[in-house]
């Protein structure tokens, strides 16, 4: 299966990220796509830097995309939302099976003339608590494997504020009315979700750490001291040793511990959309 990353935060961006010891994500999607079905490759076509399609290559050519987190917000009027947009729209006119997380949500949701906006409650930052899916989410293919509420790795402060057509909801939460939906149109498909399947606790760390001064003024932390002691918790947490203790201070569970739950959107997403028109091409 040929799956392209659609890469929408500019390296300027990433690069501040990777020096504080965290992984780009063209590294975390594709881990987490090869994870899940080792018959997937990945190209990445970072969107964000103006990248095009190299010639003789065409968006055709893939069997699915996946599209990315990004500092950007979709209401921005620049060149590069507009162009992010318009490539969002194509993919999915051109019915490959798509996935976003975050900003990959808000995107497609805006290319496909729904909107997005600054969300009124404030920043959801670190572990998007107590999902809930609905009936339609809890018969979805999406989330076979993941419990009817659960929580997941998040970092964002736009929110899809209304749905395009064909939407289905699928999952809200305390802070987000749409934290997952389904676009179809005939035989076209995206799946979203605005939390972050593919993020680990380092990645959350090295985000926490890069705003103390936000953390504290949000109420999330009541000092410097105590960002700190959140940012070692969550570095302890990614080493890969069992921490029951840290486990049980968050109240975390394999929701958020154990990989092949965490990412159980991306290996059904792959089984349910991908491998049939893959099939279907070949």
């Amino acid at each position: 299966m040929h799956v392209m990353i659609l890469h929408c935060t500019p390296e300027a961006s990433e690069r501040a990220i990777v020096a504080a010891g965290g992984r780009t994500k063209e590294d975390f999607f594709s881990s987490a796509l090869k994870s899940r079905d080792k018959s997937v490759e990945t190209f990445t076509l970072k969107s964000a830097d103006g990248e095009k399609l190299p010639q003789g290559m065409a968006l055709t050519d893939f069997d699915g995309v996946v599209i990315t987190g990004s500092p950007l917000s979709t209401y921005e009027d620049t060149p590069v939302v507009r162009s992010q947009i318009d490539l969002a729209r194509d993919i999915f006119e051109a019915g490959i099976p798509s996935f976003g997380s975050c900003y990959g949500l808000q995107l497609m949701t805006t290319a496909l003339g729904g909107s997005v906006h600054l969300n009124p409650k404030g920043r959801e930052i670190g572990i998007a608590r107590n999902i809930m899916l609905n009936d339609a989410g809890r018969a979805h293919a999406m989330y076979r494997g993941k419990a009817p509420a659960f929580s997941a790795f998040c970092s964002h402060q736009d929110e899809v504020s209304a749905l395009p057509e064909g939407s289905t909801l699928l999952a809200s939460n305390a802070v987000s009315d749409v934290q997952a939906a389904e676009i179809t149109r005939g035989e076209k498909s995206f799946w979203g979700v605005q939390y972050h399947p593919e993020f680990d606790f380092e990645m959350i760390a090295i985000l926490i750490d890069r705003q103390p001064e936000r953390h504290i003024k949000e109420g999330l932390a009541r000092s410097p001291e105590d960002v700190k002691a959140i940012v070692a918790d969550y570095h302890a947490l990614n080493a890969g040793a069992s921490r029951a203790d840290l486990a049980w201070r968050y109240g975390l569970q394999d929701d958020v511990l154990a990989d092949e739950v965490r990412q159980a959107e991306f290996g059904n997403w792959l089984a349910s959309k991908v491998k049939p028109y893959a099939a279907g091409r070949r």
